[in-house]
């Protein structure tokens, strides 16, 4: 069974850093591309970020691009993101997704029941 765990939400000032964690259980990681998705509260969810399977390659929305960072590390089976100069409007529940295949512009498929980030002072 496929299982996505995010972690590391929380109330933080505009300006501020967090830093997400996603485990991952129930496949081979190392596989498959890896993305984060946010949900503002009333919106819908909104694509922010994506990894291939060896973590070479990376893509960001324009609205988080040099601010967030995706990252994982195969060994232990886990997806980062490293969120920097938040926004209020960055409030919102965040998810890590599993996607189809290798790459990030493939469809996702699973996903975490996600990590509530509360952007303000």
């Amino acid at each position: 069974e496929v299982q996505l765990v995010e972690s590391g939400g929380g109330l933080v000032q505009p300006g501020g850093s967090l830093r997400l964690s996603c485990a991952a259980s129930g496949f081979t990681f190392n596989n498959y591309a890896m993305s984060w998705v946010r949900q503002a509260p009333g919106k819908g969810l909104e694509w922010l970020s994506g990894i291939n399977s060896g973590g070479s390659s990376t893509s960001y929305a324009d609205s988080v691009k040099g601010r967030f960072t995706i990252s994982r590390d195969n060994a232990k089976n886990t997806l980062y993101l490293q969120m920097n100069s938040l926004k209020p409007e960055g409030s919102a529940v965040y998810y890590c997704a599993k996607n189809k295949r290798d790459n990030y512009t493939n469809a996702m498929d699973y996903w975490g029941k996600g990590t509530l980030v509360t952007v303000s002072s």
